[in-house]
């Protein structure tokens, strides 16, 4: 199989710029993941980054989660549990970050400085895509904007050694619902794998790289040329990976369907697939359904109602 999409950022401003235009269109249509490097976000924050997140679940988490999963016995295989111990960070359209209790100081201004370089990156990104679509620049991020702005979030995700890693999944197979999300993995843990052409495949693990996929928005605002990608995280024996993925999201009241553009291309041989719907529904609807398949996602939405 080919080799998973790497992408260096480097000089995308530069002569190089059509090229790593080729390269994110092909990651994008037949991936729906890609990793980056030379993002542009500084690697000694991307160190203190990891150093604080491994520190903060060694000190306030681990003994919670292994008391969490002492019960559990695992002599069967568990099909609705993930092995993973995780808190979520808000930053907007508001920040909750001073409200998580027991995060250090150094933390916190540590994921605010990441959250505000990461916002920028997404909205760069947005923008490529933008260009390779033939969209007018910032019509992905105008797509989420809704009434107070995009919903922006965290996961901060930890996944321990798993004695019986065959009877549980870290955490099981599923598209992501929302817009574009970026990921900062552990370099040396791997566990992170994508569905393509019915085979799983690892997305490997890289220092100071920036892991980048597409949710269920893209889909429908691509009318399909971009779609998400079912993905999951395989349980190890060895060594606790760290996983800090971030989500930029619609806006909760943002009116999402495909660019009226990319309809009047596909025109004369399709007619619209996706559905038209506010986001919040998405995601009451994706609450319940987050681990089957999207496509009657999609098609419950279009039976929501018509706009």
């Amino acid at each position: 199989m080919e080799n998973f999409p790497v992408i260096n950022l480097e000089n995308i401003n530069g002569e190089e710029r059509k090229a790593i235009l080729d390269q994110i269109e092909d990651a994008c249509q037949y991936w729906g993941f890609f990793e980056l490097v030379n993002h542009g976000i500084p690697l000694e924050l991307l160190d203190t980054v990891e150093r604080l997140t491994k520190e903060h679940y060694r000190k306030c988490m681990e003994k919670r989660f292994k008391e969490a999963v002492s019960s559990k016995g695992l002599e069967d295989e568990v099909k609705d549990m993930d092995w993973e111990s995780t808190f979520f960070l808000r930053h907007l359209p508001t920040s909750n970050i001073s409200e998580i209790t027991d995060l250090s100081q150094e933390y916190r201004d540590a994921m605010k400085e990441f959250a505000q370089k990461l916002e920028k990156l997404a909205e760069e990104l947005l923008d490529l895509l933008c260009e390779n679509l033939g969209l007018e620049k910032g019509y992905l991020k105008n797509a989420f904007y809704g009434s107070r702005g995009p919903n922006f979030g965290t996961k901060v995700a930890n996944y321990p050694a798993c004695p019986k890693p065959e009877l549980v999944k870290g955490l099981r197979a599923h598209t992501d619902a929302g817009g574009i999300i970026l990921l900062l993995q552990d370099d040396k843990v791997s566990g992170l794998q994508l569905l393509k052409n019915g085979q799983w495949v690892d997305v490997p693990p890289m220092r100071h790289s920036i892991v980048v996929n597409l949710g269920d928005q893209i889909e429908v605002i691509t009318n399909g040329r971009y779609k998400s990608v079912e993905h999951r995280v395989i349980a190890q024996t060895n060594g606790t990976r760290m996983s800090v993925a971030s989500f930029y999201n619609p806006a909760s009241d943002a009116l999402i369907y495909p660019a009226p553009v990319l309809l009047e291309q596909k025109a004369e041989d399709t007619e619209q697939v996706y559905p038209k719907f506010v986001f919040e529904d998405y995601m009451k609807l994706y609450a319940t359904l987050k681990f089957q398949p999207k496509e009657p996602r999609f098609e419950a939405m279009k039976a929501v109602g018509s706009f």
